[in-house]
């Protein structure tokens, strides 16, 4: 067995718990004892932040004086370096971040993708956002998803239970984060295969001087195809 073998993916996960199963997956693991405040790496990379001071029970968490800073840390990561962000469903970071919601993207490539959690061995259903930077939706392709949702509540569990990854999770994450681009590369590449990165799709571009600043949503200027677009996305999300 050669080395190129079996070598484990050049991924690099922050803001993990101290017994995960990243560990086992991955070289270059950020726990709290490593601080990924100190990342300044340039592999693709996983976050999963802090989520409390963020989420629909926000008001009755108590976290650090400095913890809701680090998602803000680590959507700054995922924009420099391309990879995924993962924080729950309803996370108020996509506002407070300019995150973009289901079906949109941004001036980074970014866009958001929602799973179940229990699609992948979470005992409960745990539905969550997910913000990668530098691959298209296309590539991941469709899930198959169970007939039933997990049964488990996450209320009901112990806060180590509700916050570990699932292996197969991460796995999937992995995977995703091992083909991301850096975003300004991802941006250029999406520029020069012809998809609208400023919402004009006319080839060769618009005839307009300058180029059209017009917003993708314009009837003119590639609206169509993106409703197309977010159809096709749409589907694949409900499949």
């Amino acid at each position: 067995m050669t080395w190129e073998s079996w070598r484990k993916p050049m991924v690099s996960v922050l803001f993990a718990r101290a017994d995960s199963c990243y560990k086992h997956l991955v070289d270059d693991v950020w726990d709290i004892d490593r601080d990924a405040r100190g990342y300044a790496g340039e592999n693709p990379v996983i976050c999963h932040p802090p989520c409390r001071a963020w989420g629909r029970l926000r008001n009755w968490a108590k976290p650090r004086h400095d913890e809701k800073a680090l998602a803000l840390f680590a959507v700054e990561q995922v924009r420099r370096c391309g990879g995924v962000l993962e924080h729950p469903w309803g996370s108020t970071l996509w506002g407070a971040a300019g995150l973009p919601k289901p079906g949109l993207t941004d001036e980074w490539g970014g866009w958001t993708l929602v799973v179940d959690q229990g699609w992948f061995g979470h005992e409960a259903p745990k539905p969550t956002y997910l913000y990668i930077v530098g691959v298209d939706r296309e590539w991941i392709g469709d899930f198959q998803v169970p007939v039933t949702r997990a049964k488990g509540r996450t209320l009901q569990m112990s806060p180590a239970d509700r916050e570990r990854t699932p292996i197969d999770f991460a796995r999937f994450l992995i995977g995703v984060a091992e083909v991301c681009e850096k975003p300004l590369l991802h941006v250029a590449r999406m520029n020069v295969t012809g998809v609208a990165v400023d919402g004009c799709n006319k080839p060769g571009g618009c005839n307009k001087p300058g180029g059209c600043n017009k917003p993708a949503s314009c009837n003119k200027h590639g609206g169509s195809e993106k409703r197309d677009s977010f159809k096709r996305w749409a589907l694949n999300e409900l499949a």
